[in-house]
């Protein structure tokens, strides 16, 4: 870092933006103005590059409290329209999370299930501003002496809603195959036996730890878009492994980084939070998620550049080996092929599908742009980056 030509610090950039001055743009926006001016001029010329993924993200939940009844209760045993909500927090807290079937879902006893409602359903509906049926029961003590307590409620009508997910935005992710003779359901959608197709669930070269692949610039404190609102990273997320397999330019090839995330449920919108159904699967919650990443120096330039046919992705048979704790890569595939519509595998052509938005992860990116140049979304500085491994690659960055 010490051959850097080009420094600059947050508080720099900040002030930047409140003068609007900042240079945004697109992460896609940025492929192409490094590839025309190198790094060292796209470090000069740009301040910020936006990112975006729109996808499901199992790991996702809502703390809410639902304020104190008259007379008060200590709430055990919490539901959500049908949605039960883990109560052994405080009296009247809970958390509810997005996987959670209703409690009459057969769930898979009349296989496949449809998991038609479950707790990202329930977090869209508040968000969407529609009444949600609260039902809560206590075994009474004397200074909560009720047992019962029924009513209906908006997002407004809670004291304190507030998203937050123990792991949302991996860094990069599996493509999904099916090597077994009878079609499974998965988490990564329906997949046909014999390879018959694939599926996926990346937004590429918007995706946002992909675009600072060592977390320079994230850790607890970055502000970010999150679900329609702002949110703030409040550390690693569960499972974040930086410890993976890296390709030359230094991008993951498979899961490794995630982040835990925090935000304000009243100021999100359905848009970018939407309950999800996964036939023979279960429930959960499609977020979106944006993350400004600062050009801090060449390396930044060069990081936040990173284009669809450079970021390897694994394919991985769903059929055995990964349900048996295998997960092995059968091959790598670039994001570039996936979007194409069309892979290879073992010589076989197959058929691809997103589970993620490519579009919604662009909205995101761009309409975080638009905050940034109006100068009402500041970045923030990470007091802690998470945990990363030593690069030493990008030494010709002129």
């Amino acid at each position: 870092m010490s051959d850097f030509q080009v420094r600059k610090t947050f508080a720099e950039i900040n002030r930047k933006i409140k003068e609007g001055k900042a240079v945004v743009v697109t992460a896609d926006q940025m492929v192409g103005i490094t590839k025309e001016l190198g790094p060292r001029e796209a470090a000069r010329k740009v301040d910020v590059v936006t990112t975006g993924t729109f996808g499901i993200m199992c790991s996702s939940g809502a703390f809410l409290n639902f304020g104190h009844t008259k007379p008060r209760i200590k709430a055990n045993k919490v539901y959500l329209n049908g949605v039960e909500a883990y109560a052994g927090i405080a009296a009247v807290d809970c958390y509810i999370g997005a996987t959670q079937a209703r409690e009459d879902d057969p769930l898979n006893k009349v296989f496949p299930g449809r998991f038609r409602y479950g707790g990202g359903h329930v977090i869209e509906d508040l968000v969407s501003g529609r009444e949600v049926l609260l039902q809560a029961s206590s075994y009474g003590t004397d200074c909560y002496p009720k047992r019962h307590h029924e009513g209906k409620m908006t997002l407004t009508d809670f004291v304190d809603a507030n998203l937050l997910s123990p792991r949302n935005c991996y860094q990069n992710y599996n493509c999904a195959v099916n090597l077994s003779k009878r079609t499974i359901y998965t988490y990564m959608g329906i997949l046909r036996p014999d390879c018959m197709n694939a599926n996926y669930s990346t937004a590429g070269q918007l995706s946002p730890l992909l675009n600072d692949p060592f977390y320079r610039t994230i850790g607890i404190g970055t502000r970010i878009f999150l679900g329609g609102g702002i949110g703030y990273v409040i550390g690693a997320g569960t499972q974040h492994n930086p410890g993976v397999k890296r390709s030359e330019n230094g991008v993951v090839m498979g899961g490794a980084g995630t982040i835990s995330v925090r935000g304000d449920l009243k100021g999100m919108s359905s848009r970018f939070l939407r309950g999800a159904s996964l036939t023979g699967y279960g429930c959960s919650l499609n977020v979106g998620i944006g993350v400004p990443i600062p050009i801090l120096d060449e390396q930044m330039a060069m990081f936040a550049a990173v284009a669809d046919d450079e970021i390897l992705v694994p394919v991985v048979d769903y059929g055995k080996d990964y349900p048996e704790s295998g997960g092995q890569a059968i091959t790598y595939v670039t994001c570039g092929q996936l979007k194409s519509g069309e892979i290879t595998v073992e010589g076989k052509k197959v058929s691809v599908a997103p589970l993620s938005s490519y579009p919604g992860a662009l909205e995101i990116a761009r309409t975080l742009k638009e905050w940034i140049e109006s100068g009402t979304f500041l970045l923030g500085e990470p007091q802690e980056t998470l945990p990363s491994v030593p690069f030493e690659g990008f030494r010709n960055l002129g």
